[in-house]
């Protein structure tokens, strides 16, 4: 067991990122859809897809788990 690997996902400044981008896109759509204000519904639903978008093009970009701008902490 104490040879596995752990390949880093969810610790680097792309997956934060993305994760509150996408936290606050759904947050948000779910007020406005209890308040049944159906335009902000869907641009909640666009903030949420653009909270993926700009996870994997920072990851692209070198800010991913494996990329070559992040810096892993040791613990």
């Amino acid at each position: 067991m104490n040879n596995l690997v752990d390949p880093g996902h969810g610790h680097s400044p792309a997956a934060w990122v993305a994760v509150t981008i996408m936290t606050i896109g759904l947050t948000l759509g779910t007020v406005f859809l209890f308040l049944e204000m159906w335009g902000l519904v869907v641009a909640s639903g666009v903030v949420t897809a653009l909270g993926w978008v700009a996870g994997f093009a920072l990851s692209a970009a070198g800010w991913g788990a494996k990329g070559p701008k992040y810096q892993p902490k040791g613990h």
